[in-house]
């Protein structure tokens, strides 16, 4: 089984609107990128399921995510978007679980970097509510909040907790300042995602300046704890500067020759078997 851990897409009318979510956001987007033209982008790369993850430019209503998992059931995973600045939040987060088929969330801590936004009192009966719901949580982060990450994960430890984007590495730091995203695999259920390694390069494939940060993820977590995940569906993917899904396959078989073929299978679909309960 293969699985795409981590794609967007939206529509752009009057039931799905686009508008901003995190404080500051400008970018629109300037033509849908649909759950069909996923779809077949899949069929034509041998993909068998996706994570559906709603985009910060689709506001607050996750109804296009929700909708497109029910069209396609056995191909995609729906994960929405909460504000966790609304004090109704829980409420939320129960609607769209409950009531559209929801099985995850994703949060984005590092818009908010005079606030830790994700663990302030307000939000404690937030995480309650997702723990008891069984839900998968993401988070669009950097190292200056994996403290936020940690209090979540020892607070619900039964909770799965998905690192988006290997924590954003950066070249231009030393070593160590990525070591805070290093240290949350001491929590059993925190995984990370391997993707963007490509817009964290300053090289060409296989983005080799970048495995070094991916080696110690390695030997941090695991293959059990790493998830591979790519990024638009179709002509978007090379629209928005990322490789086609067929080179996303490549990076992974051919490019990281310091992962065995079982581990690598693990990172493509086994770990997201796992924590999503697919078969």
């Amino acid at each position: 089984m293969i699985v795409d851990t981590h794609v967007h897409i939206w529509e752009m009318s009057e039931k799905y609107p686009i508008g901003p979510t995190a404080p500051n956001w400008t970018s629109k987007p300037d033509e849908p990128a649909t759950a069909d033209e996923l779809i077949e982008d899949m069929d034509q790369n041998g993909v068998d399921r996706s994570v559906l993850v709603q985009t910060s430019w689709s506001t607050w209503d996750n109804g296009y995510i929700a909708d497109s998992q029910a069209r396609f059931p056995d191909r995609s995973i729906g994960h929405g978007m909460l504000d966790p600045q609304n004090p109704d939040n829980a409420d939320q987060a129960r609607y769209w679980m409950e009531e559209r088929g929801l099985l995850g969330f994703r949060f984005h801590p590092m818009y908010y970097p005079d606030e830790k936004v994700l663990t302030t009192p307000q939000n404690r009966p937030l995480w309650e509510v997702l723990a008891a719901m069984d839900a998968v949580i993401q988070f669009h982060l950097n190292a200056a909040c994996a403290d936020q990450i940690a209090e979540i994960a020892r607070r619900h430890p039964q909770m799965p907790l998905l690192l988006d984007h290997m924590g954003y590495p950066n070249l231009d730091e030393p070593a160590e300042a990525f070591q805070p995203i290093v240290e949350l695999a001491n929590f059993d259920n925190v995984a990370v995602k391997i993707s963007d390694v490509h817009g964290r390069s300053r090289e060409s494939f296989p983005y080799a300046d970048v495995h070094p940060f991916i080696q110690r993820l390695h030997h941090a977590f695991g293959a059990e704890r790493m998830l591979w995940g790519t990024g638009y569906p179709g002509h978007h993917r090379t629209k928005h500067n990322w490789p086609t899904l067929a080179e996303e396959l490549r990076l992974v078989q051919e490019g990281f020759d310091f992962l065995s073929q079982r581990e690598k299978d693990q990172m493509l679909g086994g770990t997201a078997a796992r924590i999503w309960g697919l078969t």
